[in-house]
């Protein structure tokens, strides 16, 4: 991991209690990050196995990005905790409905598009004046995207969740472009099929690609 070495650095990761977010953080320890979570739920018992493995300092809050009072507050608790430094933010938080296009209802479409647009938004936005202020040089700023950004999945009735991860990539850019300045990259990334509680409705990859080639 020499090359890839994050010694040093210090990591946010949301929706980092399970799941890919807790193998975000996993990864990012590995290389040598500290690396603080946000989550609503309880961490899985792998994310207190993180600090006597890698020997970084880890932490987390229980945070609701759909909330800006509780994000920020959020925020607050993780500046004060980690000496107001922040390198690496990774907003993976996200939730999916699972229910077909003719069923999704005004109400959880606006739950969606609070954590997985405005909750990825916002996120972003408070990590970064975190970043300007306390001057970090190599900032970086990941948007978790998905492959359903991309295609129809349909085995997962998702079509709301398809919007949000599409105005994901395309909040990326623009973001990108106006960060520059400040010497912090913005990047997307698109998972594809990862076996989690949130795709636990599709439990056999090999089903998930049947249902969609």
């Amino acid at each position: 991991m020499s090359s890839f070495s994050l010694t040093g650095r210090t990591a946010l990761v949301t929706g980092g209690a399970r799941g890919c977010g807790l193998a975000f953080a996993q990864g990012l320890a590995e290389a040598g990050a500290d690396v603080a979570i946000f989550d609503l739920g309880d961490p899985a018992p792998a994310f207190f196995e993180i600090e006597k493995l890698y020997g970084v300092k880890t932490n987390h809050y229980k945070v609701d990005v759909s909330s800006i009072e509780n994000l920020q507050k959020g925020f607050e608790a993780f500046e004060a905790d980690f000496d107001s430094k922040l390198d690496i933010c990774v907003t993976c938080a996200g939730i999916n409905a699972n229910v077909s296009f003719l069923d999704t209802s005004v109400e959880k479409h606006t739950q969606l598009l609070g954590v997985n647009v405005l909750g990825v938004y916002h996120t972003a936005q408070l990590a970064a004046k975190l970043m300007i202020k306390n001057g970090t040089q190599k900032g970086s700023i990941i948007l978790v995207a998905s492959i359903a950004s991309h295609m129809a999945i349909r085995s997962q009735m998702s079509t709301a969740y398809c919007g949000t991860k599409g105005a994901v990539r395309a909040m990326c850019p623009a973001i990108a472009a106006e960060l520059n300045q400040y010497k912090i990259r913005v990047n997307t990334v698109s998972p594809g099929y990862v076996r989690t509680e949130m795709t636990a409705p599709v439990s056999d990859p090999k089903l998930f690609l049947q249902r969609n080639d």
